[in-house]
């Protein structure tokens, strides 16, 4: 697979393109913002978007969906837990901001285990929560590539003193669902840089 990484918005919010290279169909990963910025990439690479995946629902998450979606004609896709948060500003957290984020309500509502398909390329949903109660991970089984939302992050993970969110919870979470992830997947986390299991393990205070 091919990945594109776009920083969007004030929360430096990590939006992902992946490619199949082989059919050019391609998912977008947590359009948070800019989608002006995000479209742009899209035409410049020449692909059919089938999807737009949000690991969670918070504003900075899923605030250029409307706009991809408009530009695309992509599914969005996102947990069935968090998936009144795309058109609901006091649970997408919007509202505390000054703003109103309302976005397409979901076109298909994700469980753990699920799998989705484009191109040659299959991810597994994995239901990580505790950040928020849908927060997902996407893995690659083949490529030993997981993108982890805001559950897990380069030596940290995702807050958990929002509104849905719980420490509890999310410990388990990475317990169950990423620690016995194999050493070598590579990490790409809803902000900051990519990492490996392996890493996480090593230095990452919370996988102790």
């Amino acid at each position: 697979m091919k990945i594109k990484i776009l920083t969007v918005g004030p929360i430096e919010t990590n939006c992902y393109i992946v490619v199949c290279p082989q059919t050019k169909e391609a998912v977008i990963i947590d359009p948070g913002d800019e989608g002006g910025k995000i479209v742009e990439a899209i035409s410049s690479l020449d692909i059919n978007v089938k999807y737009i995946i949000n690991t969670h629902g918070h504003h900075d998450h899923i605030q250029a969906n409307k706009e991809v979606k408009e530009a695309t004609n992509a599914q969005i896709l996102i947990h069935a837990s968090d998936a009144q948060m795309l058109t609901n500003p006091l649970k997408n957290l919007s509202h505390y901001l000054g703003l109103k984020t309302t976005e397409p309500a979901a076109d298909r509502q994700l469980q753990d285990g699920d799998s989705i398909e484009f191109g040659n390329i299959v991810f597994k949903v994995l239901h990580t929560p505790g950040h928020t109660p849908g927060c997902i991970c996407l893995y690659n089984e083949a490529e030993k590539i997981c993108f982890t939302g805001d559950t897990l992050f380069n030596g940290s993970v995702g807050r958990t003193d929002l509104p849905g969110g719980n420490y509890k919870t999310l410990m388990n979470s990475l317990r169950e669902k990423l620690v016995n992830l194999p050493n070598d997947v590579v990490i790409y986390p809803g902000h900051g840089p990519k990492s490996t299991i392996r890493e996480e393990k090593a230095i990452n205070p919370f996988l102790k």
